[in-house]
């Protein structure tokens, strides 16, 4: 008996959500606050979720263009120390035929003793 009552209440839940007696007007004015706030809290979460992912979507194309800058600069870096280099600052100086050399000994001062 116990048994046939349970399943009766169970099909008369599930008979009520389909005919939609169970979420009734009635339910809804009972509960108005309750439905609201979870409404409002919904919608939080749908939000942050979307801000959450296109701020991810943002980093990733940011990261990649942080990597490609590098390289460029990596690249670039590699071009002026290749010019800088002394020897090639005096391969470059001997096809100008400009005549100047690198000195043996540094500079010094001269002073009046």
């Amino acid at each position: 008996m116990a048994q046939a009552k349970q399943k009766k209440k169970k099909e008369n839940i599930l008979a009520r959500i389909f005919y939609g007696k169970f979420l009734s007007v009635d339910f809804f004015s009972r509960h108005w606050k309750a439905v609201a706030l979870g409404m409002l809290m919904v919608m939080a979460y749908i939000t942050n979720r979307y801000q959450c992912l296109t701020r991810m979507e943002e980093i990733r194309r940011l990261e990649q263009q942080l990597e490609v800058l590098e390289t460029e600069r990596v690249r670039e870096r590699s071009t002026y120390m290749s010019r800088i280099r002394e020897s090639s600052m005096q391969e470059l100086v001997d096809t100008m035929h400009l005549h100047l050399k690198i000195q043996d000994q540094p500079p010094f001062k001269l002073s009046r003793d």
